[in-house]
């Protein structure tokens, strides 16, 4: 850890509490510590081996948090692409930023560049910058991530299935799917220049290899200066496609080749910085973008054993697996089940570096004495469960959850489908809502809202605060405090 990271936990007592002796003993880097985001898509709470994953292996993630820290109540802002992307990168709930769903490759809204994300943020330390594969906060190029602090970028700039292809990897026609038929090509961009782009499921077989081929170029070739390095994977969002070196590696069938093939892909970012000799002052984070996409079964993921998945607030939606690792910082082989969130990466790495925070309000609380192992800091003890435009549906505090009646995304019932196909979903279901214990219920199974109504009452307090503050559709609250996306008018 750095000077200002150390000096930053003494001030919350951590060091004169011994929890942090290590950390007072070890030798101080010459540099600021660098930052290793991997970010996976639409990979699910039970879809590794270190969280229960099993008919495949990940050692190296195994690893990974063997050396470092699970989070087990890790959760996104918001169970879709867009949102929670925009989330990561701003410290923010997405509708304060205003970014909602799944941008489309013809939208004309993006990030806005008023916005400070967390390579802007680095960036006022001298950090080199570089974002790798899927970006999903606007493809124009004022949204793009050169235009959002990032040194470099080659990745594709939405999902890998908003392409002229239907999921079963045929050439749409205006007859057989008039919208996938009127998008184009899948382009992969370099800064913000197309040099290639995605034509069949076979061109997506290169993508996870070509994303981490590039990783561990900008590792070796910025090894003597401090780097932020994030990597949004494509997969396990479908299509599925996984490279030759692991077709028919797992007992899991397609999803758990393409799973070994991420975890491959971690293990290569790891030995090019052990290589370069960046183990000791290198943050390494592993997580996902929302949970799986059930409905489209065996080419999907677990919530594992969490409610429902990808697009409802539900915990099989936002809550995710989450794997840091900081040799001398981190504690090897803890578990953490504090509640924390990708909005609180940015001051966390605000915090590492000794970096000023963004000057508009951010919603994200620094977890660097969770890193720590000190679990009785608890700097996040709320969450708000927003999903759709701008709806409340549930709050958390502490172990209790209050989810809101409200429609939404229900997988339940249906059968899912099958070798790249999507089942059927109830996308308005109407949710009756109840009040669950999730230390004791995280299915969120058993309703106990009449047997408690003082914890009601708390946590009605905590959303309406959220009300005020962000809004709320469902109650017909603006909220004050929210922003613009970008826009191209």
């Amino acid at each position: 850890m750095n000077k200002r990271g150390f000096a930053y936990l003494k001030s919350l007592g951590l060091v004169s509490l011994g929890l942090v002796t290590s950390v007072a003993e070890a030798k101080e880097p010459a540099r600021n510590p660098n930052i290793v985001l991997i970010f996976a898509d639409d990979l699910g709470y039970g879809d590794l081996g270190c969280f229960g994953a099993s008919q495949y292996q990940t050692p190296h993630l195994d690893q990974l948090a063997a050396r470092g820290m699970k989070f087990t109540h890790f959760y996104v802002s918001q169970a879709v692409c867009s949102a929670s992307r925009a989330a990561l990168m701003t410290g923010c709930y997405a509708n304060r930023v205003g970014i909602s769903g799944a941008l489309n490759p013809f939208a004309e809204t993006g990030l806005n560049p008023d916005e400070e994300t967390i390579a802007e943020v680095l960036k006022k330390k001298d950090y080199r910058t570089i974002a790798i594969g899927k970006w999903h906060l606007g493809h124009h190029p004022q949204f793009l991530p050169t235009s959002q602090g990032f040194d470099e970028y080659l990745g594709i700039p939405y999902s890998n299935d908003m392409w002229p292809l239907t999921y079963d990897n045929v050439r749409a026609t205006p007859q057989t799917n008039v919208r996938k038929a009127s998008f184009p090509e899948l382009p992969l961009l370099e800064n913000t220049q197309k040099i290639d782009e995605f034509r069949t499921i076979a061109d997506q077989e290169k993508i996870t290899t070509l994303y981490t081929e590039k990783a561990v170029r900008f590792i070796h070739d910025n090894q003597n200066s401090p780097f932020f390095l994030y990597l949004a994977h494509s997969m396990p969002h479908v299509p599925l496609a996984v490279s030759e070196k692991f077709k028919g590696k797992s007992n899991q069938g397609l999803y758990g080749d393409v799973l070994m093939e991420i975890d491959w892909s971690v293990g290569e970012i790891v030995a090019a910085l052990e290589q370069c000799g960046l183990t000791e002052n290198t943050l390494v984070i592993f997580t996902s973008d929302n949970g799986p996409w059930l409905n489209f079964g065996n080419h999907a993921g677990s919530a594992g054993g969490l409610r429902q998945g990808k697009g409802t607030s539900f915990e099989g939606g936002q809550r995710v697996p989450c794997i840091m690792a900081f040799p001398g910082t981190i504690p090897a082989g803890t578990v953490c089940s504090n509640i924390a969130s990708t909005i609180d990466l940015l001051p966390t790495f605000a915090a590492l570096a000794g970096a000023p925070l963004p000057s508009r309000k951010i919603d994200g609380i620094s977890i660097l004495p969770l890193l720590a192992g000190n679990f009785s800091a608890n700097p996040r003890n709320e969450f708000y469960y927003y999903y759709r435009q701008n709806s409340l549906e549930a709050v958390r505090k502490g172990d209790w959850k209050l989810v809101f009646p409200h429609p939404g995304r229900n997988y339940e019932g249906f059968a899912p489908g099958q070798n790249g196909l999507g089942g059927k979903v109830n996308d308005q279901f109407n949710f009756e809502g109840g009040l669950y214990d999730l230390r004791r219920d995280p299915g969120e199974r058993y309703n106990l809202q009449p047997f408690y109504p003082e914890i009601v009452a708390e946590l009605e307090k905590v959303a309406r605060q959220a009300r005020e503050d962000l809004g709320d559709d469902l109650t017909g609250n603006p909220g004050k405090n929210r922003r613009k996306p970008g826009s191209l008018n």
